[in-house]
């Protein structure tokens, strides 16, 4: 526990120091939701059908998407980012050697990002309810189990990205894989239900889908257990196959950075 807030600590110190930047992240939040709010003003009685699992409303929609597709960022970017820039830094090597299991590096390291989406998330919803009017009936314990679970898959996948960026340094293709096809897929800005039934089923593939859509029916509609249950169980299955999949990874991928005398190149 002592490592572990010694990494939160350090990244705190580190984005901190740089106040003015940290504060222009909470006014994007701002003019992020007016683009929106002004675009839902835009949508007609057409898309009705499509929002009426979610409440009928775009903007409460999207504004779940937008509030929670952070999660999906820092799992997919934190690791790797946070790894490119231990080793341009030159610290990895060393954070390495020393007797801190590698489990504990990996998922220390990000911490403060997870923390700092998370304040994120209560402002989006915050100024969303004061601000906007959006209505959130919320289920609230169904809603932290599905974040659980979302932060757990999304994790997972970012150590795999960053194990490709402890083997090739540059290049991560599973980044630049569900960064692109998760914001085309995954039912951030619009429903699942308005692509392709070829496409539906490629978005099932991802836990992204599963994720925002549960987020939303507990959110907006006040789902039960029960009906969130199919949901909840695909984001397990993901969590049951990719939490030891990815660490098995990025083992094997330290292992040949040491093996290649890479570790610390960059």
């Amino acid at each position: 526990m002592t490592r572990v807030i010694a990494f939160l600590r350090r990244d705190l110190l580190l984005q901190t120091s740089y106040r003015f930047a940290f504060l222009l992240q909470f006014a994007g939040v701002f003019f992020n939701m007016l683009v929106f709010y002004f675009l839902s003003t835009m949508v007609g009685a057409g898309a009705t059908s499509y929002l009426e699992p979610y409440g009928g409303d775009y903007f409460s929609f999207v504004l779940i998407g937008l509030a929670f597709a952070g999660y999906f960022g820092v799992g997919l970017n934190s690791f790797s980012g946070n790894l490119r820039d231990a080793q341009t830094t030159g610290t990895l090597e060393a954070m390495l050697m020393t007797p801190t299991s590698l489990r504990t590096i990996i998922l220390s390291s990000s911490l403060y990002d997870y923390g700092f989406v998370t304040l994120q998330v209560f402002v989006y919803l915050i100024l969303g309810v004061l601000l906007f009017d959006v209505q959130l009936t919320g289920n609230i314990p169904a809603a932290l189990l599905i974040l659980v679970l979302t932060i757990i898959s999304m994790t997972a996948i970012g150590i795999v990205a960053a194990s490709f960026i402890m083997v090739l340094k540059r290049g991560d293709p599973v980044t630049w894989l569900f960064n692109s096809i998760g914001l085309l897929l995954g039912g951030v800005y619009y429903p699942v239900s308005v692509m392709p039934d070829w496409l539906q089923a490629l978005s099932r593939l991802l836990p992204v889908t599963y994720a925002l859509d549960a987020m939303r029916r507990a959110l907006l509609t006040g789902a039960t257990f029960q009906e969130l249950m199919p949901d909840i169980v695909a984001l397990v299955v993901f969590c049951i196959v990719l939490a030891p999949l990815s660490l098995f990874i990025f083992r094997q991928a330290v292992y040949r950075a040491k093996v290649d005398g890479s570790l610390a190149h960059f």
